[in-house]
């Protein structure tokens, strides 16, 4: 399995078991994002601590992420980005439209924060 769902009471967590997050994976992330959301969660965390490459595929599943949490009224956070993947999102200027925090917990902080 390409990526490990974890769900809580008021967020889900969705960490990649994947060093590359590309054409190949992308479509299963969109898939389990929008399934999410139809089962009403609209606090998401996408855990990228093993994800050393992600390619325009990979980023238009994490915009896909933001958007339908986004008009859940809800909040869509990344983290443990790896150096390669936190300057992919740096060059396509997506760090100003994403949340990104530097670990699950602090990601975690950053949703019971906004309660």
């Amino acid at each position: 399995m390409n990526f490990e769902i974890k769900k809580h009471k008021d967020f889900v967590i969705i960490e990649t078991n994947v060093e590359k997050l590309d054409s190949l994976v992308a479509p299963e992330l969109k898939a389990s994002l929008v399934a999410l959301g139809q089962d009403n969660y609209k606090n998401v965390i996408v855990n990228l601590v093993k994800t050393k490459y992600c390619d325009s595929s990979g980023l238009s599943a994490l915009l896909v992420g933001n958007r339908l949490t986004k008009s859940a009224e809800g909040t869509f956070i990344i983290c443990d980005l790896q150096p390669s993947v936190k300057k992919m999102i740096e060059i396509s200027q997506l760090h100003t439209v994403l949340n990104i925090t530097k670990d699950e917990p602090s990601a975690v902080e950053y949703l019971l924060d906004l309660d």
